[in-house]
């Protein structure tokens, strides 16, 4: 029973030791998702849905939820977002070219349609965030109203 005491507060003394370590956060400001919003359009409709299920892991604009101060969830949390901005940062949207920018749309659709964004892990805990069909529609015919836009994807036959 002594070394059960002894590991558990072993445990708890790493525990609070760990909590003074913490991963930068991003703090990006709003006018960097503002040339993506310009050069895309979406409709307000969009937008909402973008902002509230998209940007805090597709963007340098992240609202970070209460549980993000503790250690090691904050670094859990990082990783997705340091994921989600891999694969699709609309905050560093200008410095892409046309055939990146059509493809990370691309893949867009294709995520959303499959319904593995936003992902489960999110919606777990932001339930919220988990979008409709009507949602998912919305966000795919603009992506590929977008797509039609950069001149690489052919009209619907």
């Amino acid at each position: 029973m002594k070394i059960i005491k002894k590991v558990l507060l072993l445990l708890l003394v790493v525990f609070v030791v760990a909590q003074f370590f913490r991963p930068e956060k991003y703090s990006g400001d709003i006018s960097s998702i503002e040339p993506f919003l310009a050069e895309t359009n979406p409709p307000e409709s969009v937008k909402l849905i973008l902002k509230e299920n998209c940007f805090d892991c597709h963007s340098d604009v992240t609202r970070y939820p209460w549980y993000n101060n503790i250690t090691p969830v904050n670094y859990w949390l990082k990783g997705h977002i340091d994921v989600g901005k891999h694969h699709f940062n609309v905050s560093n949207w200008i410095g892409n070219s046309t055939k990146r920018k059509d493809h990370k749309f691309e893949e867009l659709i294709e995520m959303v349609e499959a319904k593995e964004m936003p992902l489960k892990s999110y919606t777990w805990v932001h339930t919220e965030a988990k979008l409709s069909n009507e949602q998912i529609q919305m966000v795919v015919d603009w992506a590929k109203l977008v797509r039609l836009k950069y001149g690489l994807e052919s009209l619907p036959q």
